[in-house]
């Protein structure tokens, strides 16, 4: 079983990432704000560390196996642009430092083709009010992970919307850079899972210094 350091273990994709690592048996490490707001288990450690202290968060994960971070200031933080722009690095930087082998993150769906050259943050389908908190994401990966080669990273990025009710089917798609749509045209997945797509690519790691993604 991995020992994992997850950071934002308590919001909307965190907490399904945690619930399906725990499932399967592995440790987790979970770096939150507000260690009150995790469930009890005998495989979760709550660490309560700002993500911005790289020395804190890399003393955290020296010695896992990989640090998964679905880390999101909340999108209805007035600074979360800043907090996106400023803290992945952080992120990124901690996990050089610790040595661990692996980085998966959460990512976003705006860089993502909906068709040849067109991506879906330029698409105009994005509402303004949370485009704060995706195009920041997206110019990390595009800017920044994608010129990484000192770590093993894998940035995730989920379909266009995510079924906060759907249940975990096990039936799904994944893809690279391309937008996943269904037969309807709609871009979706459950959060159960996204979730478990995650940790599987955890456990048999299929893509290196790179992005995928998922759909129905």
């Amino acid at each position: 079983m991995a020992n994992v350091i997850l950071i934002g273990a308590t919001g909307f994709v965190g907490s399904a990432v945690l619930n399906e690592l725990v499932e399967r048996g592995h440790h987790v490490t979970a770096v939150v704000r507000n260690a009150a707001k995790l469930s009890k288990s005998s495989q979760v450690e709550a660490a309560e560390a700002d993500v911005a202290d790289v020395e804190k968060v890399a003393d955290l994960a020296r010695g896992k196996d990989a640090i998964i971070s679905a880390y999101n200031p909340g999108w209805a933080n007035p600074d979360i642009k800043r907090l996106i722009e400023t803290n992945y690095p952080r992120i990124l930087e901690a996990a050089k430092r610790s040595g661990v082998p692996q980085l998966i993150i959460v990512g976003g769906a705006g860089t993502l083709f909906v068709k040849p050259g067109l991506r879906v943050v330029d698409s105009g389908a994005i509402p303004a009010e949370i485009m704060d908190g995706v195009r920041p994401l997206g110019d990390f990966y595009l800017n920044t992970l994608t010129r990484e080669t000192d770590i093993d990273w894998v940035f995730f990025s989920p379909a266009g919307e995510f079924d906060a009710e759907g249940s975990k089917t096990g039936k799904y798609r994944l893809g690279q850079d391309d937008l996943i749509v269904d037969a309807t045209g709609k871009s979706h997945i459950s959060v159960r899972d996204y979730a478990a797509a995650l940790v599987d690519e955890l456990e048999h790691p299929a893509h290196h210094r790179t992005r995928f993604t998922i759909g129905y």
